[in-house]
Parts: structure tokens; C-alpha cells; sequence
């Protein structure tokens, strides 16, 4: 009786497994592959983007406000997301970004000593614009788009769940068998495909689960809320940008107190590789500065405020703020992107990320192949 239940419920496994494998075939090989590209987009943009470079001079980077309205020079009646301060030998990037009535994503290259204009790129366009947006939404609307992509890698977990419950052997003989190919000059292309289907997909399904966790966490607020509480975050984990303290002291043709903050951090943060200042919204909200202390990382950033007028610092209750003050759940949680795309293991990390995504994308080439081989085969009996 007890073995009669455990077929049976091995059975519905199998058929959850396939009606959601059928259901979201498509859309995880269309995820699975443009992210594959997108592990890699800043090492294939190095080589094109010379742009970026300027000969480095022995005098301090243009203040951020006259860069500011540089910039509007080139890109008039549009909203700087922020200003990019790298190093010596790099331009400065300018970045307009509005969400809203259409996506507007622009970046603007100056020269950081003398301002002269370098280049302007759309951000939204070109090969990694197209795979972007066929990664996050299928290359349809945004509401539409995402949300299909949305649901398909959460059902995706349970994909993958279901297959490690399926491929576990019922009994001890049949353990070499699930663990290895074992091919030879009569095997058919069935058999080749179960094994392509279950045993590499055994072998990646502990990373394939940690790509479509990550992946879960930037689609939903709710399972990015969860996941923070379920590691013992107690901080606000949204991004909060504090108040300013002080009243409004700029008087009308004064420099504003930001140009002095890249100067000053440049002597405290020595090691910086780049600082992104956002200039403050309005009279009231404090100016943000994003500092980054490695080359190709955002998890160990730091998030530092700062009161426009007096320029003093101003603390967050946000997880966001400086990453020697971050706790493990906070930590967890800001590597989320860099787990993602294996950014967190350098090079080796990628080279993994990229072809854990290649893999989860055969399987369910393979897994219809599998369904349909069954069905074809039932067909022909009959």
C-alpha cells in the first residue's frame, strides 16, 4: 500500500514537472541564453569603448555642477540620473535616465578636465539594449513581458525541485546509472537525451536553483522582502535617500556645496575606482554619492548622504548605506545582482554563471524532446 502511494505520488511529480517544463519551455531558453550574453556584456564592451578613455592631466576634475550643465547642453530638458567621476585616464559619464512616460536611458561622455563633449550613447539600443530586453521581458511591453518572465523563473524552481525529486533512484543499482553516461555504439538518441536531460541537469540544478533564486529576488518585491527577513535582516531593505538637515543657505549665484564633495572623498577613499554623484531632487533631499571600491562589483559599494547645504553626512536606516556598516543579512542581500551573474567569483564566477545559463537552456530542448519521444513512441504502439 505504502509503495502503491509512493508510485502515485511520484506520478503527479512527473506530471507537475512536465506541465510546467511544456508551460515555460520557451521562455527559460529565451532567459537562459541572453543572460549567457549578458554575464560577459563589460568584458566584449572593452573592446569597443575607447571612448571612455581621455589622456590623464595632473589638475582636479571639472566641479559637478559645471559638468551639469554641460551635459544639458548636449541633452537638453531631460533628467540626469547622475554624474560618473572615474579615474584619471576616464572620461566623465553623464547618465539622463527617465522611467516614465517612455523609457529614456542616455549616457553623455565629457572630457574631466577641460568638458569637452566626447560622445552620447542610448543605453537602450544596440546588441546588449536587444538582449536586456528580451531577458527581463521577452522583447514584448514591459506589462506584459515581464510579468511572463517573472512567473516562468519562479516556476522554474519548482521545475527544478520537482526534477531532483524525480531523479532520485529508487534504488541503489540504479545510482551509476543517473550519475554518468553510459553510452556506447548502440545506444539510441532516446536514451542519449534521458541522460543528457537527467544527469546534467542533476549536475547543475544546485547552481540552475541559485540563478533562479537571484532572479526571483529582483522580479518580486514580496520573495526580495522574505528573503531578507528569512536571513535575520532588521533594516529597511528598500533604498531610502534621507532628508537634508539644514535650511536652504545657496544664494543666487553661489556654487552649489556638491562641487566640493568628489574633491574631499577622492582623499578619503583613495582606492575608489569611481564615484557616481546624484544631484539632489530638490531643495530638501540630501546629495547621494556611490562609491565603488572594486572594479565590477556593486554588493560592497558604499552609500553615502550627505546635507546639500552643509555638506554633513547623514546617516540611513536603509541597508544601503555604508558596507562596513552592513550585517550579514544586508550583506546577502546587496550580493544578489553580483551572485546572479557570477560577478562574485571574478572571472571563474562568470565563466560558471555563463555556462550554468547555458545548460539550464538545453534542458527543455531536451525535456520536449524527452516528452515528445514518449508520446511518438505510445503513437507508434498504438
Amino acid at each position: 500500500m505504502a509503495m502503491k502511494k509512493k508510485r502515485n505520488t511520484r506520478k503527479t511529480i512527473l506530471k507537475i514537472h512536465k506541465i510546467l517544463g511544456l508551460t515555460t519551455g520557451l521562455v527559460v531558453f529565451v532567459v537562459s541564453i541572453t543572460g549567457c550574453f549578458w554575464v560577459f556584456k563589460e568584458e566584449i564592451e572593452s573592446f569597443y569603448n575607447d571612448y571612455k578613455y581621455v589622456t590623464p592631466k595632473d589638475q582636479e576634475f571639472l566641479p559637478a555642477s559645471t559638468i551639469k550643465q554641460l551635459a544639458e547642453m548636449a541633452i537638453p530638458n531631460r533628467s540626469i540620473h547622475g554624474v560618473i567621476y572615474g579615474q584619471p585616464n576616464e572620461a566623465i559619464e553623464v547618465v539622463f535616465y527617465e522611467a516614465e512616460p517612455e523609457l529614456f536611458y542616455h549616457s553623455v561622455f565629457l572630457n574631466p578636465y577641460t568638458g569637452d563633449f566626447i560622445k552620447k550613447t542610448n543605453n537602450d539600443v544596440g546588441f546588449f539594449g536587444f538582449i536586456l530586453k528580451g531577458h527581463l521581458r521577452l522583447w514584448l511591453p514591459d506589462a506584459i513581458g515581464s510579468r511572463i518572465v517573472s512567473y516562468s523563473v519562479l516556476l522554474f524552481l519548482i521545475i527544478l525541485i520537482s526534477g531532483l525529486i524525480l531523479w532520485w533512484p529508487r534504488n541503489t543499482k540504479n545510482w551509476r546509472q543517473r550519475l554518468k553516461f553510459d553510452w556506447n555504439s548502440k545506444t539510441r538518441w532516446k536514451r542519449k537525451n534521458f541522460d543528457l536531460h537527467t544527469v546534467v541537469g542533476f549536475y547543475i540544478s544546485s547552481l540552475g536553483l541559485v540563478l533562479a533564486f537571484t532572479g526571483c529576488v529582483m522580479a518580486f518585491n514580496w520573495f526580495y522582502f522574505i528573503a531578507y527577513k528569512a536571513t535575520g535582516g532588521d533594516k529597511a531593505p528598500q533604498f531610502i535617500i534621507p532628508e537634508s538637515v539644514s535650511a536652504v543657505l545657496v544664494e543666487k549665484g553661489q556654487k552649489p556645496a556638491y562641487d566640493r564633495l568628489i574633491p574631499l572623498l577622492s582623499k578619503t577613499y583613495k582606492s575608489a575606482k569611481a564615484f557616481e554623484l546624484h544631484y539632489p531632487e530638490n531643495d530638501s533631499t540630501t546629495v547621494l554619492v556611490e562609491v565603488s571600491n572594486s572594479e565590477g562589483l556593486y554588493y560592497n559599494m558604499d552609500y553615502l548622504f550627505f546635507d546639500q547645504n552643509t555638506l554633513q553626512e547623514i546617516e540611513t536606516t536603509s541597508i544601503y548605506g555604508k558596507y562596513k556598516d552592513a550585517k550579514f543579512a544586508d550583506k546577502v542581500i546587496r550580493m544578489n545582482y553580483d551572485i546572479h551573474i557570477g560577478a562574485i567569483g571574478g572571472i571563474v564566477g562568470k565563466i560558471i554563471a555563463f555556462l550554468v545559463s547555458l545548460i539550464c537552456a538545453s534542458l527543455p530542448v531536451s525535456g520536449i524532446l524527452l516528452w515528445y519521444g514518449r508520446k511518438y513512441k505510445k503513437g507508434s504502439k498504438k
